[in-house]
């Protein structure tokens, strides 16, 4: 399965799962069989809030889930709709979350989720 992490700074498993897709410099991909990833920027950083294309954010990589700290209410319709699951992450690495994530530890975001605005560390402002 592909699972898709925003980043700021790219350290591979090491990086710090960044607070809110939208506005994330870098997505790491990972297979969660193999270990194996991949970093990329993201395409649609600066987009007008509650404008962010997800699928165009990832650049046509072809993910199964994304594990981030916050993602607003368009955003996650978007990524439903082409069938890729959100899931809530916690404080912490890729490794870390990954390995959430593996072991079912990991809270979907709810359909109704909504994000109301950028705070200022990136992440949601609830």
């Amino acid at each position: 399965m592909k699972v898709a992490f925003p980043i700021q700074i790219d350290k591979g498993l090491e990086s710090e799962v960044y607070n809110h897709f939208g506005t994330a410099e870098t997505f790491f991909i990972v297979d969660s069989e193999t270990g194996a990833g991949e970093a990329f920027g993201n395409a649609d950083s600066k987009h007008i809030h509650g404008q962010c294309q997800p699928l165009a954010a990832l650049n046509g990589a072809v993910v199964d889930a994304i594990v981030v700290g916050g993602i607003g209410k368009g955003a996650l319709k978007k990524l439903t709709g082409a069938g890729i699951r959100s899931y809530k992450a916690v404080a912490g690495t890729v490794g870390e979350n990954l390995d959430l994530f593996k072991s079912g530890k990991l809270v979907m975001f709810p359909a109704n989720h909504d994000c109301g605005g950028h705070g200022k560390d990136g992440g949601c402002a609830h």
